[in-house]
């Protein structure tokens, strides 16, 4: 399959359920960073779960719909990227990440989003890109304005994690808006 290298060190590619035991080898390294942000982390407990999770977005792959990519650094997986949703006849989709520490401060997670923003958007021809965001997770907002994403609001207390109601935010970038302005690496 295909892998796209996003630093000398690091590759893009798909994270398909075959892949089960590593991911969840992953996702327990990752656990403490990822899980107040990802519900699926906490619920990728077992190889079961874990490949439903992977086979959640197989499938989604094959409807069109939403996907899967796993980041790998010096051959190890960190982190990845996915559409959340990806709805090619409304020419939208919801991108999101995740990344253990051991991948953290490389810009990693934005250059792996922008390959797949390069590709909606050039490839698929979709209008509108969207980024939520859990109010308190600093780290994925700095990364939608890294992208050039634009804040658009708040969904206050719009879902439950663990008893407690949290505050979404969500931005954007459009078609016409990609690549950001003197943004050079967007391309590439």
């Amino acid at each position: 399959m295909f892998a796209i290298p996003l630093t000398d060190d690091a590759v893009l590619r798909p994270l398909e359920p075959w892949r089960t035991e590593e991911f969840l080898a992953h996702i327990d390294r990752a656990r403490e960073n990822v899980d107040p942000w990802i519900p699926w982390a906490t619920r990728s407990a077992d190889a079961d779960s874990a490949r439903a999770v992977l086979q959640r977005y197989a499938d989604g792959q094959a409807q069109d719909g939403n996907r899967i990519y796993g980041i790998w650094l010096d051959g190890t997986l960190v982190g990845g990227v996915m559409f959340v949703s990806f709805d090619a006849a409304a020419g939208r989709c919801e991108v999101g990440c995740w990344l253990e520490a051991a991948g953290q401060g490389r810009g990693l997670v934005t250059r792996a989003v922008r390959v797949l923003l390069d590709w909606a958007f050039g490839e698929r021809g979709l209008h509108r890109a969207e980024w939520w965001a859990a109010a308190g997770n600093e780290r994925s907002i700095a990364t939608a304005r890294r992208l050039g994403m634009t804040r658009e609001g708040v969904l206050r207390q719009h879902s439950p994690y663990r008893g407690v109601r949290h505050d979404y935010e969500v931005w954007a970038v459009l078609a016409d808006e990609w690549p950001p302005a003197g943004d050079g690496a967007a391309a590439g």
